[in-house]
């Protein structure tokens, strides 16, 4: 169960409660008009909070994660998110043409680490120096870049500081690139793992037909 269905499903249990309350309140127990809206909103409520505890509970368990380990992850998720934002709109701003690759990479990466993070939100342990010091670094240069791009009249000086803030992001993508490779790192082993499994299952199985093809023979 993701994130959305744990918070969605349980106003979905609890909003077709109210009705039903209200008219076992007011019809059947014969409690005044304005009593029985106070308690079937009660009893929605009561309904809301009581799934709302078990299906969070079910995803921190789903994701190996206390309460209170999801709450500081979800914190630092909040506050990555503009910040995300503007890298993209820097590095989008950006007019120059033999970087557009590099920056586009960036972006992408920047990205993946996101949607991964908050889809898994245990990864955010591996990419903690994305977010608390490389993303900042991205956002930093990428807008410091724009900024002396934009200045009117450029001289030798300003024309130094953009080329070493190019080489620079250029550097930070490849941190970003390693940062990201950190995050999957556990699937890349798992795939290697399977894939070892699924070749040594297929040698296995050719070693089985030549020693059957050999005993047809004699």
């Amino acid at each position: 169960m993701n994130r959305f269905l744990a918070d969605f499903v349980p106003i979905l249990i609890a909003f077709p409660m109210v009705l039903p309350v209200w008219m076992v309140s007011y019809f059947v127990l014969n409690q005044p008009f304005a009593l029985s809206v106070v308690i079937s909103l009660a009893g929605g409520g009561l309904a809301y909070w009581l799934s709302s505890v078990y299906f969070s509970s079910r995803y921190l368990k789903k994701h190996e994660l206390t309460r209170k380990e999801y709450q500081y992850i979800k914190k630092n998720l909040i506050e990555a998110k503009p910040k995300i934002w503007r890298v993209q709109k820097a590095l989008i701003s950006v007019r120059h043409i033999s970087s557009f690759k590099q920056r586009k990479e960036m972006i992408k990466m920047i990205r993946k680490i996101y949607s991964l993070t908050k889809k898994e939100p245990k990864r955010f342990y591996q990419a903690e120096q994305f977010y608390y010091s490389h993303l900042d670094s991205a956002m930093e240069l990428a807008e410091k870049y724009v900024f002396l791009a934009q200045q009117p009249k450029k001289n030798r000086e300003l024309e130094l500081s953009l080329t070493e803030t190019r080489k620079t992001l250029k550097e930070l993508t490849n941190t970003i690139e390693k940062d990201l490779y950190k995050v999957i790192a556990d699937d890349i082993d798992n795939l290697n793992f399977e894939l070892d499994v699924a070749k040594q299952s297929i040698k296995t199985r050719k070693e089985s037909q030549v020693i059957d093809e050999s005993r047809r023979l004699k």
